[in-house]
């Protein structure tokens, strides 16, 4: 079993970390690549506030999400 406080902390610095470690690998590369789409938006097409509270709060539910997971 999992412990929940370590998956949702690697979830929460790489999205899809705390999922994989969690023993959902799909989900875990769904999450990195959503990570992965975000910081390209964030960093070529829209810069700002709003993005980076997107970004975040994604972290945020990745992180969450990883705990709930391995509970």
């Amino acid at each position: 079993m999992a412990n929940e406080i370590l998956a949702a902390i690697l979830s929460f610095f790489i999205p899809g970390l705390g999922q994989a470690y969690a023993g959902d690998i799909k989900k875990g590369v769904i999450f990195f690549v959503i990570a992965v789409v975000l910081a390209l938006i964030t960093t070529f097409v829209i810069q700002g506030i709003v993005m980076t509270i997107v970004n975040l709060a994604f972290s945020i539910y990745a992180a969450y999400d990883a705990y709930q997971m391995a509970k």
